[in-house]
């Protein structure tokens, strides 16, 4: 009776292999157990659950958002490398199974009779037609070599695409970061802008004053110094704005469209939400970053199983079945069918510590991918860390510079005051000028900071993913 090779002998190996790896256990939380108390906010909305469009109040920047998704050029690198991860892994995974290949062959071969019998004259033609399927060393994976390999693959991939997910983060993050700034320069702008105007006008009446001999020229050199404080302070502005603008074009992929949703000021920009801190340990549930690493442990792990697979004997298969004959029109004939079947097996006898160095190299890979992965966990952890505490300090500090601007604009006004009457000099109003400008910007800083501070806590925490597919 004929015994062909079947997918249940296939299937039979390939059930009975064994996995060398070492069990994947996730390496113990290198973090606190809890953020800091009075860091967390009383919120209980989930990062997790928004999308970017959900968090972000200014349609103009949802809309610059949209578009940095979609031309960034680096997402579409990252979204590439996805793809090059997952043609990896099939073609890895594809050796688990035996590749069967189909084959065809005819010839006709002339013999002279001379060569059979000495003396004999004239020739034999002979012509032989095959058809079969066959499979070439195929390896029986008895020690999971090869299933180790395609996992390995299969979890690189994963990670591939947990990074692409973790930059599609980092870019909304930092699209919004620049859009703050750009808010940010232009009110720094109108700022300089309207106190570049009182100035001048200050400097008229100095001037005047002058003229009429009511001062001396020192008032009036001193209102020049608030002129040219002003004057740079404008132009400063302006060239901050204008790479922040080039830096946006960047982000997004190209010039920003010209018929972009009007935007919100600064002030109108925070949309209230108070989100849910967790725990430490649910970031790794969240945060791309942290899966990546988990996954680049993952492939290590099976790495060294295919490493320890090696020090085993290899045992191939190659078989093929079908017909032949010399007439083509009795090639499918019964008594025309042919088998074939070789079974090898290989095992180096040495090699010089080759498959050791491999073990011993998958192994340090795993040592290094722990430690990476419990540094992306740190990061992790003080990444929020640092954003639940500028969410309470910087909102503090906004709230106390709206009280030092309206303190200092009092000041400035009884200083202008008094100078027009003669009470006090010109020096007490350019100090209070100075104050009450230098307090102005860094309000308008501070409001910038806690609102990228905000982003970069939604972020942290995992937002923005949520139904982005």
């Amino acid at each position: 009776m004929r015994r062909m090779i079947g997918p249940g002998l296939v299937v039979l190996a390939l059930s009975g292999c064994v996995n060398m790896a070492p069990d994947h256990e996730r390496p113990a939380l290198a973090t606190a157990n809890a953020y800091a108390p009075q860091l967390r906010p009383d919120g209980t909305v989930v990062a997790a659950s928004l999308s970017y469009r959900e968090w972000f109040s200014d349609p103009r920047l949802v809309a610059l958002v949209d578009t940095a998704l979609t031309q960034n050029r680096d997402l579409l690198a990252a979204t590439a490398r996805i793809e090059q991860a997952r043609a990896q892994y099939r073609i890895q995974d594809s050796r688990r199974l035996p590749t069967p290949v189909a084959n065809a062959a005819a010839s006709r071969s002339r013999t002279p009779l001379a060569t059979v019998a000495p003396g004999a004259s004239g020739s034999t033609t002979a012509d032989r037609f095959e058809v079969g399927v066959g499979v070439s060393s195929f390896e029986l994976d008895f020690w999971g070599r090869i299933a180790n390999l395609s996992d390995a693959a299969r979890a690189q991939y994963l990670a591939a695409e947990a990074n692409q997910r973790a930059f599609y983060l980092s870019l909304i993050a930092d699209v919004a970061s620049t859009y703050f700034a750009l808010l940010e320069a232009g009110e720094q702008i109108d700022l300089a802008q309207a106190t570049l105007e009182s100035r001048q006008a200050g400097l008229r009446i100095a001037q005047l004053r002058l003229d009429a001999g009511v001062t001396s020229a020192l008032p009036f050199r001193q209102a020049e110094t608030l002129l040219t404080t002003a004057e740079q302070q404008l132009a400063a502005q302006r060239l901050s704005q204008a790479r922040l603008r080039n830096q946006l074009s960047v982000l997004v992929g190209g010039s920003p469209q010209t018929d972009l949703p009007s935007g919100l000021p600064m002030e109108a920009q925070e949309n209230g939400v108070l989100l849910s801190a967790g725990l430490p340990s649910d970031l790794m549930y969240v945060r791309p970053d942290v899966i990546a690493a988990e996954e680049q442990l993952r492939a290590a792990r099976a790495n060294i199983g295919a490493a320890r697979a090696a020090f085993f004997p290899s045992i191939s298969l190659t078989g093929s079945a079908g017909f032949a004959s010399r007439d083509l029109d009795g090639l499918f004939k019964g008594d025309g069918f042919t088998w074939s079947f070789a079974p090898s097996i290989s095992l180096p006898i040495f090699d010089w510590g080759a498959r050791q160095s491999d073990l011993d190299l998958a192994k340090a890979r795993e040592v290094e991918q722990v430690a990476l992965y419990e540094k992306a966990v740190q990061v992790a952890f003080r990444e929020v860390s640092d954003a639940l505490a500028g969410r309470r300090w910087l909102a503090e500090q906004v709230a106390a510079q709206k009280q030092g601007v309206e303190a200092q604009e009092h000041i400035a006004h009884l200083a202008r005051l008094r100078y027009r009457e003669g009470v006090a000099d010109y020096l007490a109003v350019l100090d209070a000028e100075r104050s009450l400008f230098s307090a102005q910007q860094q309000l308008l800083t501070t409001q910038r900071a806690f609102l990228q501070n905000s982003t970069t806590l939604f972020v942290s925490l995992g937002g923005g993913l949520a139904h982005s597919e």
